[in-house]
This record gives C-alpha cells, sequence and structure tokens, in this order.
C-alpha cells in the first residue's frame, strides 16, 4: 500500500461465522486506532466467550499499512493469525482488528483446513463491515491568548479542523486540533500570527 492521504477501514464492528467438523469459528473486525485497542478487544471477547479455546488475531495500523500484528494463540504457527491478516489485506484496510475465537468440535482439521477456517471466519466479518474512506490527519498543539481566540475559533471552523483538546489558564489556553495531514500547512500559515505552537 502507497502512503496516500486518505486510507479505507471500517465503521463499526462486525461479525461472521464459519463451522467446520464441529468446530464454531466466531470472527470479530473492529476499528482501531492503535495498540491499546487490541488489550480492551481480547478482554472484552475472552469474558464473552470464556469456554473458547483459542482467541487468535491479526491487526494493521497506520495509513501506510506498515504496524501490523498476528498470533496464533497455540494453534499451529501460521494457521491462524497469517490468513487473518490475508484478509485485513485482501480489502485494502488499515487500522483494523480481526479476532477469530475458536471453540473446539472435537475433531483435529490439520494444518489446511486451520487456514481455511479462520481464513474464512475472518472474510465473513470483514464482508459484513460497512468500509469507510477516512482522512490521514495529524494533531497541532498551540497556545493562544484570549484576546485572539474568538478569531482562532473562526480560522479553525473555516479550515474544518476538529478540537481535540482545551486546556485554560490564567493568561493562554492550549489547544490540540486535528487536521487532515494535507491540510496542516495552510491551517499553521493561517495561524502564524495568533499563536504559539507547542511541539
Amino acid at each position: 500500500m502507497n502512503k496516500t492521504d486518505t486510507y479505507q477501514t471500517i465503521a463499526a464492528v462486525a461479525t461472521g461465522e464459519y463451522k467446520e467438523k464441529g468446530s464454531r469459528f466466531v470472527a470479530y473486525a473492529y476499528p482501531i486506532t492503535d495498540e491499546t485497542d487490541l488489550k480492551n478487544c481480547l478482554d472484552a471477547l475472552r469474558t464473552e466467550h470464556p469456554k473458547a479455546r483459542h482467541h487468535c488475531y491479526a491487526y494493521r495500523l497506520d495509513a501506510d499499512a506498515q504496524r501490523y500484528r498476528i498470533n496464533d494463540d497455540g494453534e499451529p504457527s501460521g494457521t491462524a493469525g497469517r490468513p487473518i491478516i490475508g484478509q485485513i489485506d485482501s480489502a485494502g484496510l488499515t487500522h483494523v482488528l480481526v479476532v477469530v475465537v475458536r471453540y473446539f468440535g472435537g475433531t483435529k482439521l490439520g494444518v489446511s483446513g486451520l487456514i481455511t477456517a479462520y481464513k474464512a471466519a475472518a472474510h465473513a466479518a470483514l464482508a459484513a463491515a460497512e468500509i469507510v474512506t477516512k482522512r490521514v490527519e495529524t494533531i497541532i498543539v498551540f497556545d493562544c491568548n484570549y484576546a485572539n481566540l474568538p478569531t482562532v475559533r473562526s480560522v479553525l471552523k473555516r479550515q474544518n479542523t476538529t478540537i481535540y483538546t482545551q486546556v485554560f489558564d490564567a493568561e493562554n489556553t492550549t489547544i490540540q486540533v486535528v487536521v487532515a495531514v494535507d491540510d496542516a500547512a495552510e491551517l499553521r500559515a493561517a495561524l502564524t500570527d495568533l499563536v504559539v505552537f507547542g511541539d
């Protein structure tokens, strides 16, 4: 995938299921922003499915999809995490986590059977998801005195930015805004005489 100013991800959690020889594979696809979302999703699924034998997963992060991780969670190496991430890649998605929960049905599926099952379950969840295109964004931090605040807010509204946080003290307010990467230079130029930029 090439670095670009937009990327594709999923709009909300989606699920899918695959059954083979008594084993049940329940897949959950999540939109995620960073690695901290992984633990929350896994903890929730382990609570929801305490009797499942495996919770295998894969994710990709960043607009250029360079950060990723796969986990077979006790299945033979390469039979779960790799087929799952293969489905994420086939769909051209990033900022996505797919977890497949397996209930063992008593019959071993073998390496090829497991690969097919995890691939099919992941595909089912992603096929059920709504695909959305999002802008690559960055955060800009700056201090603004109260006299300039009305003008700054007007600039932010005109530039189509989102205020992420705002902290007030006696003389200034520190503001973090989220802006599309390709609009960042224009926003900085518009604010140059009104604010003091942070790191």
